[in-house]
């Protein structure tokens, strides 16, 4: 039987066509609270604990400080953190180069110096370089765009920084619940009233092992879902609030990282736009970038450097891999010779969201907000999300606080003073730059992008559509015939990467991805190279028998341990739940 825009009827197999088996306002909305003794008591409930999270609690927290007739409204536990990792900063990952100001107006009492000696800053952006790659030899440096001037930024660790802000949250206060899944959003009678925690200690088919342990209903004044790349209890939130009317579809990118450690310091930031790796032919739809970037350990007097490829994830040719990619970029000789004598001590992978300002939705709803990648924070023209994360968790704090000395419930005040903030104006200055490029390629579109950012959006005028990244029709084209063979010394498959994160998860946990296990080989082969880790497999014997055939049918083998929580399975297709708290990656340095 033909599937819908599938395979029968001789057109190319769109991922939008087998969405995966998850009803989310069905599975992840719990519209019964447990009896009162049955449930854990909070004041203010933040769902992740990265940075827009760990900013909103330590935010709160010092509001609070100040007003202890406010602070014992709250409880006994006026602010927890529920993070599923093991610690905070465990699954997060960025470049990163981050524009200060925000964590300066949150810890105003820190220099730069003392970040450094926290091991989560790594030095300040003093020279940077932007180069075009024509091909695998060529490297042409051309003046730094506007977009990528980072001079006076810090070059950071996301993972660091998320573990040392959660430090100083629960030295404020907050009750930070590591190894713990909220896996469901309370909501009755038309209102957020917190998170269900999931149960642990269940088998490959949800049986209850030895070590069982109930979840809970963790019930909350004001709820703040900061889960980053649109997780699954903002999917719900969504689905149930509206959230995305009169939006466009969110579009999404997907990072892939290591850390070096290297003979010779780096003295610059650089970045480059391609086209190499990529594909310069539109009918591949390939867009994206890379970074290199110096990181200078003060702890141990080491010189690092974080490498990266960044892809959009609207591309065509199901053979496109982020892992692959970077590579194949290492290869260049302007990056082998920042690299060679060096060592890989680090890698990771995580999706974005790219789709900027008309793909964010409404941010606020009845007893709860969306802060950071959850709400679509992320400048793609920029490279830039961090501080849009901190200073939308601090803004999110502020509301939360007015409102609930207020009495009130309702935080529609917080989406105003986000669009009047920084995060406001900068993503509205770029709110159509993407798009061009994704419609029309480098070539053609790169213009426009660059009229649009040259006049900060004024020209073109108005509202420029997108599509979402699973709405485009797939083809098995020569990505992978470049791909270099992983050596393990200076390149490297996917499990051995993953090896590298400490991934955590039992080899006898529930499977926490969604995806149709029975779809066309073009699909399947589409989720097998864009996955970092290797999640998805096909048999050789099914491969044998599809051969030439990409809109035949095959079964997907879904290796569900390997998974490294990036995310980027949502922009293709299936769905990515949270696993049992403590499994996934443990990330140090990403």
């Amino acid at each position: 039987m033909a599937h819908a825009n599938g395979n029968g009827n001789g057109h190319a197999a769109v991922p939008a066509a087998f969405p995966p088996p998850v009803d989310s306002q069905r599975e992840f909305i719990k519209r019964e609270l447990d009896p009162e003794d049955e449930r854990i008591e909070v004041g203010v409930a933040i769902v992740g604990g990265g940075t827009a999270g760990l900013a909103c609690a330590t935010r709160l927290l010092q509001l609070l400080a100040d007003d202890p007739d406010m602070l014992e409204r709250l409880g006994e536990v006026p602010v927890a953190v529920i993070e599923k990792a093991k610690t905070c900063g465990g699954h997060n990952l960025s470049g990163a180069v981050m524009r200060t100001t925000p964590l300066e107006e949150l810890l105003p009492e820190l220099t730069r110096e003392d970040w450094r000696k926290a091991g989560f800053a790594f030095g300040e952006v003093e020279k940077e370089g932007v180069y075009m790659m024509p091909n695998a030899k060529t490297s042409v440096r051309i003046p730094t765009p506007p977009p990528f001037k980072n001079h006076g930024a810090e070059v950071i660790s996301v993972a660091a920084l998320c573990r040392y802000l959660a430090a100083q949250a629960e030295e404020a206060g907050a009750y930070i619940l590591t190894e713990t899944a909220a896996t469901e959003l309370l909501i009755t009678e038309g209102r957020v009233q917190g998170v269900r925690s999931g149960d642990k200690g269940r088998g490959k088919q949800g049986q209850e092992l030895g070590n069982f342990e109930p979840g809970a209903d963790i019930t909350a004044q004001a709820t703040v879902l900061a889960e980053g790349c649109w997780g699954h209890l903002t999917g719900g939130a969504i689905k149930e609030f509206d959230l995305a009317d009169g939006r466009e579809p969110q579009n999404w990118e997907l990072g892939v990282k290591e850390i070096w450690k290297v003979a010779q310091p780096l003295d610059r930031v650089i970045h480059t736009i391609g086209p190499w790796p990529l594909k310069l032919n539109t009918k591949y739809h390939h867009t994206g970038g890379s970074w290199i970037y110096p990181m200078k350990n003060e702890k141990t007097g080491e010189d690092l450097v974080s490498i990266g490829f960044v892809v959009d994830l609207d591309y065509a040719d199901a053979t496109t891999s982020a892992h692959d990619l970077l590579q194949e970029f290492k290869l260049h000789p302007l990056v082998r010779k920042i690299l060679e004598g060096g060592e890989r001590v680090g890698w990771g992978a995580k999706a974005l969201p790219g789709g900027g300002y008309w793909s964010m939705p409404k941010l606020s709803m009845p007893g709860a907000v969306l802060v950071g990648d959850a709400g679509g924070m992320v400048n793609t023209t920029a490279l830039k999300g961090v501080h849009y994360a901190i200073k939308a968790g601090m803004i999110a704090a502020e509301n939360i606080y007015s409102a609930l000395k207020r009495g009130e419930t309702s935080f529609a005040k917080y989406e105003d003073d986000i669009e009047a903030s920084l995060v406001g104006k900068e993503l509205w200055e770029v709110r159509n730059t993407r798009q061009p490029l994704a419609q029309k390629g480098l070539i053609k579109g790169g213009p426009l992008t660059n009229v649009l950012i040259a006049t900060k959006g004024k020209f073109p005028a108005g509202r420029i559509s997108m599509k979402g990244s699973d709405e485009t029709p797939m083809f098995i084209g020569k990505s992978k015939d470049t791909y270099p063979k992983p050596d393990g010394k200076y390149t490297f498959d996917k499990l051995s990467s993953v090896f590298v994160t400490g991934n955590q998860t039992r080899d006898d946990a529930p499977n926490h991805i969604r995806v149709q296990k029975n779809v066309p080989r073009v699909i399947a082969e589409s989720w097998k190279w864009m996955c970092p880790a290797g999640v998805y497999e096909i048999s050789d014997e099914q491969l044998e028998a599809t051969e030439g055939k990409p809109e035949a049918h095959v079964d997907v083998i879904v290796n569900y341990t390997n998974c490294v929580q990036c995310g980027a399975i949502t922009a293709k297709g299936g769905r990515l739940t949270t696993p049992e708290g403590g499994d996934g990656p443990l990330y140090q340095l990403t």
